[in-house]
This record gives structure tokens, C-alpha cells and sequence, in this order.
């Protein structure tokens, strides 16, 4: 299907972005800017790959470093033009490549036949693998790790996704569902500083040994 193929080229380009914006925060060098926009946008699916035995999806397709070079280039241009970024450009950035790569990743771990259980990890893992990176070369804790929702949007964008492909959806309607729910909620997660809390505040906030 080739529009899969475009959606997965959009989420390596907003990845792309994404990881040059990180770049541009801690003031990497032109190398830096393409390392990081390159480990963003394909990290996640090299791991994904190597864990369901595929062939890994750009070894033999260089549209997608056409697409991260162009789309770190055309950053690196408006940033050098000095235009404003708004402080939360990157988490929107990264919450759009979230959705395309959940879908992308759990279809493809469910053309392989594997359980739905087994696709919405391998989607989760497909959107937020790259950003670990990203933020690991950064010296920052991973998103995934801190603040608000986010693997737990993967994990729903991907039920919701799996569900309306079994109530009947076209595959491309199953996909803009499963995108639009985790945006949402995404968003809606960075808006309200929605979280899962599992501890109260820590012994030294609170002035305690």
C-alpha cells in the first residue's frame, strides 16, 4: 500500500524535525543536527525491525534520508532565520511522529501475523524508541520516562487502531482513528499535564533526610 509508505516517510520527516529542534536546544554542531535528526526518526524502526527478523526498512530505500535531509535542512533554515519558537514546538513535533509510527509499526508487526498484544508494543515501540535516543544523547531523561502521558497514548492509539480494523474499518480509517485518538490525547496530556502519578513527592521536596 503505497500510502503506508508516505505516512511512514511523514513520520521520519516530522522525527527529523524533531531531533533537529533537540540539536538547536543544546546548540549541536551541523554533524550533531544530522546525528540526532537521524538516530529520531529511524531509531525506532531499525529496533522494531531487528526484533521481528525483517529486514530493517531503510537498509534499501534511501527516500528516507532524503527525507530526514530535507527536513533537518528546511529547520536549520528557519531557526538561522531567527523566526520564534514557541517552547512546546518539540513536544508537538514529536507527539505528530508518535501517531504516524504507532500505526505504521503496529501494522506492520500485524502483517507479519503476529498477535494484537505483540503489534501494539511493537507500534509503541516503533514511536517512542527513537526519542528515547534522541533524549539520551541529550543528556536528557527520556519523555517516555517523565511528565505527561506518552507511551500510554501509544498504547491506545493502538488499541483503538487494532479495534476499528475488527468493527470493519478500511485500514487507512483504522489509521487516521488510531492518529487522531493519541494526538488527542497526547496534546490534550502536555495542555493538562496529564499522569499516571504512582509516588507523592519526594523525601527531599519536602525537606525530609
Amino acid at each position: 500500500m503505497d500510502y503506508l509508505h508516505w505516512f511512514d516517510l511523514m513520520g521520519i520527516a516530522v522525527f527529523a524535525v524533531s531531533g533537529t529542534l533537540a540539536a538547536w536546544r543544546k546548540q549541536m554542531d551541523g554533524f550533531g543536527v544530522m546525528v540526532l535528526a537521524t538516530v529520531t526518526a529511524i531509531g525506532g524502526g531499525t529496533l522494531r525491525d531487528v526484533i521481528l527478523d525483517v529486514p530493517v526498512v531503510w537498509i534499501n530505500d534511501n527516500s528516507y534520508f532524503i527525507a530526514i535531509f530535507s527536513a533537518a535542512l528546511v529547520t536549520i533554515f528557519l531557526l538561522r532565520k531567527r523566526l520564534t519558537i514557541p517552547n512546546n514546538t518539540l513536544q508537538f513535533f514529536d507527539a505528530i511522529g508518535l501517531a504516524v509510527f504507532m500505526v505504521i509499526g503496529t501494522q506492520k508487526a500485524l502483517d507479519l501475523g503476529t498477535s494484537n498484544l505483540v503489534a501494539v508494543i511493537m507500534g509503541t515501540m516503533s514511536a517512542v524508541a527513537g526519542g528515547m535516543i534522541r533524549d539520551v544523547l541529550c543528556r536528557d531523561i527520556p519523555m517516555v520516562f517523565r511528565g505527561e502521558l506518552y507511551a500510554v497514548t501509544c498504547i491506545i492509539g493502538g488499541i483503538v487502531y487494532i479495534m476499528a480494523q475488527q468493527a470493519g474499518a478500511s485500514t487507512l480509517l483504522a489509521m487516521m482513528l488510531g492518529m487522531a485518538s493519541l494526538l488527542v490525547l497526547r496534546l490534550a496530556a502536555i495542555k493538562w499535564q496529564l499522569t499516571i502519578p504512582v509516588f507523592g513527592k519526594h523525601p527531599s521536596d519536602l525537606g525530609e533526610p
